[in-house]
């Protein structure tokens, strides 16, 4: 292989890597972009204290939370949100969203 090669390949893997960092750039600007959409949409129509609850459940269950910001978006993008939340009634909505658990008894015979 020669020199020319060996600079050629050089010049396109360094070409590769500038384009990779551009999309991973790019994917971040979109994800940033996606929670300031978030934010907004939930000061709107979230009260103080519900929103320092839902923060709150965000530290613990990061998951969970996204998920029930993501639902309260999709309910007030749908027009299904009249008034502002407040943390009882964000309660409720929590309740009526957490998974059911199962509780499991063993037994042992003997």
């Amino acid at each position: 292989m020669g020199d020319d090669e060996l600079a050629d390949i050089r010049r396109r893997r360094m070409m590769e890597m500038q384009q990779q960092a551009a999309g991973q750039q790019d994917e971040a600007e979109r994800q940033r972009q996606y929670e300031a959409q978030i934010h907004s949409v939930l000061m709107q129509i979230l009260e103080p204290e519900a929103r320092e609850r839902l923060n709150t459940i965000k530290l613990t269950k990061p998951d969970f939370a996204r998920s029930v910001e993501q639902q309260l978006v999709m309910l007030a993008q749908s027009g299904r949100i009249k008034t502002k939340i407040n943390d009882e009634q964000l309660k409720v909505i929590l309740k009526q969203v957490i998974p059911t658990k199962r509780e499991f008894n063993i037994r042992r015979k003997g």
